[in-house]
């Protein structure tokens, strides 16, 4: 049986690390140190705010993140700055093979888009790269009000995408994200983009390995 498709959306689909280059004005030098600390601590607060049942949404992770990154570096944004830096993350560049790697897949297996982020920046980072007419549907964790990599979040993706008597399979860059996937009984792909990123040994696995999406009609053929 072929199991239904479940992409998660930033570092798989679309490059959180494209701000880097929106920072440079603002942090020189540092821009690409501050983009990295930006989405390592927009993960760590989304994390933290899911185990400590004090939600909020994804945009606000990312914000408060910002506000982090640029601190720790002795940097400042003004408000109107800030606003400006938020907005054009909801225009993230999508990878060169997020678009082409669905269109292999169209037609052949339902698709949707699985996030930590809200419905309408969802809309938007996906319709900004042509992606979002790709999927048979988004499923947000605000839904539910938790983040990955909470079993319930999982759980609710099953019910959301009807996978209840079939399959569902994760496809995500992030191997924290395929670990609480497989941890929660769903399958999932790593997409290892960087031959050094190292998978978390936890003694779980994903059930196939890529280097790119492109890869995907034939390891999903081999599942």
């Amino acid at each position: 049986m072929k199991p239904i498709l479940a992409f998660d959306v930033y570092g798989t689909l679309v490059d959180p690390m494209g701000m880097a280059e929106l920072l440079a004005p603002d942090a020189g030098e540092a821009a690409e140190s501050v983009s990295s600390q930006w989405r390592e601590k927009q993960l760590e607060f989304s994390f933290r705010k899911g185990l400590m049942r004090m939600y909020e949404d994804f945009g606000a992770c990312t914000r408060q993140a910002l506000r982090y990154a640029m601190a720790s570096h002795e940097l400042e944004l003004s408000r109107e700055r800030e606003d400006e830096l938020m907005g054009a993350y909801l225009s993230l560049p999508a990878f060169d093979d997020s678009l082409p790697a669905l269109k292999s897949l169209e037609g052949d297996y339902l698709m949707y888009a699985f996030s930590n982020g809200t419905y309408p920046a969802l809309e938007k980072v996906l319709g900004h790269n042509d992606l979002l007419a790709m999927f048979d549907g988004l499923v947000s964790v605000d839904d539910i009000k938790s983040f990955k990599p909470d079993p319930a979040v999982y759980a609710y993706a099953r019910r959301a995408t009807g996978a209840m008597d079939q399959p569902l399979c994760l496809v995500s860059s992030n191997a924290w994200d395929v670990i609480g996937a497989r941890a929660a009984g769903l399958m999932a792909i790593w997409v290892q983009r960087d031959a050094g990123k190292v998978f978390e040994d936890w003694g779980i696995q994903p059930n196939a390995v890529v280097r790119s999406l492109s890869e995907l009609p034939a390891t999903l053929n081999n599942l």
